[in-house]
């Protein structure tokens, strides 16, 4: 399984050709092509820590150990990166608000563990039966609605609190979008945050104290869940945002390697699964693929699973220094702004992606009503509580996409209106988003 074929002369790949997961190249090569994995899923994986509340050299050691799970459950067919999850910010900080970061951390965990049953389902039976249940509509609803639920949040908790920086933030990282190609428009959130960083610096708003007082070297910061019934629900929904992603992962590398590799999806989703929940069991941020690091393998046209060991090895020596962690935590709130309002609305459009991709008509009134009701639904964040379970506008509105879009179904098929056609599509087809993650 540790044993690759070395690629032609180990040095060069010719313009037709792309190192495949079982080859590598020189292991020099290998190791810098390994940092730039690093490079690409940093900042964003440590903006959910940062965010959130979590501690980010755990979420950092957690990242590097669940890449390397990730390939041995995957036995090295599949590459990948395991980095933080932004379909999980809005369940964790309304958790976090209502009770406290050990009950966000439980309701993490409930959910990797459900996603990695999903995955064994998936091994067993295939992924024909989720076009069924969650059709284009309603996939890209829940997706966009997880990120439309979030904004008033980041305008509140972060935005208004320093205006100038976050607007020079989020300029950044447009403009990055826009003159670069290639792997530094991959990472233009980064390059934001580094560039409102120091405007930062220079309009006195970072406390450099966290930072000089921590140490080069040590172990990170564990902390371990509390399980919260009244709080769980609102975490489901977000199976639904790594369900899309790991689909759209998996068909992603099999359209750039030229191989079918959907027979792995139930080992990616249970692989992702499985790390959350280590990851939720000790402190550290959820975990899903990225399209920063399939941006890196579309650059190189290397997709040796080799270069992806030593980015999990390297991730796992960064977070063992807490002076990393002390300095991540550092960024002021106007910089966390900037980039949540491009993120969140990045979560936003891969769900009408979804509904392009899928050819969803919306001159249907069962589109519209699945759709419209949804979004509404959660920008407004309704709240009902029954007994112990508190559900908020990411989990109805979620179960109201479902339920709209099949209760309309039903009666149609009673009543023999329901002629349309809704645009199902082959799961396999869902795609990351501009910024490589939900």
């Amino acid at each position: 399984m540790f044993r690759w074929t070395l690629h032609g002369n180990g040095r060069t790949v010719d313009a037709d050709a792309i190192v495949a997961p079982e080859e590598r190249l020189s292991w020099p090569l290998t190791v810098g092509i390994g940092a730039q994995h690093v490079v690409a899923m940093f900042g964003a994986t440590f903006l959910v820590p940062v965010i959130t509340g979590f501690p980010p050299s755990t979420t950092l050691l957690f990242s590097g150990l669940g890449t390397m799970l990730f390939l041995l459950i995957t036995r090295n067919r599949m590459p990948s990166y395991l980095g933080s999850s932004f379909a999980f910010i809005a369940p964790i900080t309304a958790s976090t608000q209502a009770d406290s970061m050990e009950a966000a951390l439980g309701g993490v965990l409930v959910t990797g563990v459900l996603l990695a049953l999903l995955g064994l389902l998936v091994q067993k039976v295939g992924t024909a039966w989720i076009g069924s249940l969650m059709p284009p509509v309603v996939m890209g609803a829940i997706v966009a609605l997880i990120g439309l639920n979030l904004v008033p949040t980041a305008y509140q908790e972060n935005f208004s609190k320093a205006p100038v920086t976050a607007a020079i933030t989020l300029c950044a990282v447009i403009l990055c979008t826009a003159l670069f190609k290639g792997i530094l428009g991959r990472v233009s959130i980064l390059v934001g945050v580094v560039v409102g960083y120091l405007v930062a610096v220079a309009r006195g708003e970072v406390d450099f104290t966290p930072f000089n007082e921590a140490a080069w070297l040590g172990p990170p910061e564990f902390h371990h869940p509390e399980f919260n019934l009244g709080l769980i629900p609102i975490f489901l929904p977000v199976i639904v945002v790594l369900l899309a992603e790991n689909v759209g992962h998996v068909t992603s590398v099999g359209t750039m390697t030229g191989r079918d590799l959907k027979p792995l999806v139930g080992r990616t989703l249970f692989a992702d699964g499985l790390a959350t929940t280590i990851s939720a069991g000790f402190g550290g941020s959820p975990t899903t693929t990225y399209g920063e690091n399939i941006g890196v393998m579309s650059a190189t046209r290397v997709y040796s699973t080799a270069a992806y060991w030593v980015a999990g090895i390297v991730a796992v020596l960064l977070s063992l220094s807490p002076k990393v962690g002390a300095l991540i935590n550092t960024i002021p709130a106007g910089v966390l702004g900037g980039v949540t309002f491009v993120l969140y609305g990045l979560i936003a459009i891969i769900g009408f992606r979804m509904w392009v991709d899928g050819r969803v008509d919306f001159s249907s009134p069962k589109n519209q009503m699945t759709a419209g009701v949804a979004l509404v639904v959660a920008i407004a964040d309704l709240h009902w509580e029954l007994g112990d379970f508190a559900f908020t506008g990411i989990a109805l509105g979620t179960l109201a996409a479902l339920v709209i879009y099949h209760g309309m179904s039903w009666i149609g098929r009673y009543t023999g209106t329901d002629n349309e056609v809704s645009g199902l599509q082959d799961p396999g087809r869902p795609a990351h988003d501009a910024a490589g993650r939900a």
